[in-house]
């Protein structure tokens, strides 16, 4: 496979490896480099069941943080409604209903903040 076609795939040595920058997908570094995603300035905290056999969960879109950083508020958040969650292509999803909690936390980190959705 010639490196225009994507690299290397898979090495017995590291296992799955990133096309990208030729590491283990552990320890890939072209997803960590994730920029900032140009938007209005305003966080919206939303729920959401679609997808999730009627289990709620709170999404918070639009913080204008990436890669690490994200990954660090979501675990705050988490640790304060005590739930689990996860960071989806920029999104943080909180398992549960807690856009009361949140709100009042992510206002104190200097954002706008909008309740969104119903």
């Amino acid at each position: 496979m010639t490196k225009k076609q994507g690299g290397l795939v898979y090495s017995t040595e590291l296992g799955r490896t990133c096309p990208g920058c030729q590491r283990a997908v552990g320890d890939c570094r072209c997803s960590r480099t994730a920029t900032v995603t140009a938007g209005d300035g305003i966080v919206r905290v939303s729920r959401e069941t679609k997808g999730r056999k009627g289990k709620g969960v709170t999404l918070i879109t639009g913080v204008p943080l990436a890669g690490e950083a994200l990954s660090q508020l979501a675990k705050k958040l988490k640790a304060r409604c005590g739930s689990g969650g996860t960071v989806k292509d920029g999104v943080i999803e909180i398992q549960g209903d807690h856009r009361d909690a949140l709100i009042p936390l992510l206002e104190a980190s200097g954002w706008k903040v909008k309740r969104a959705g119903g």
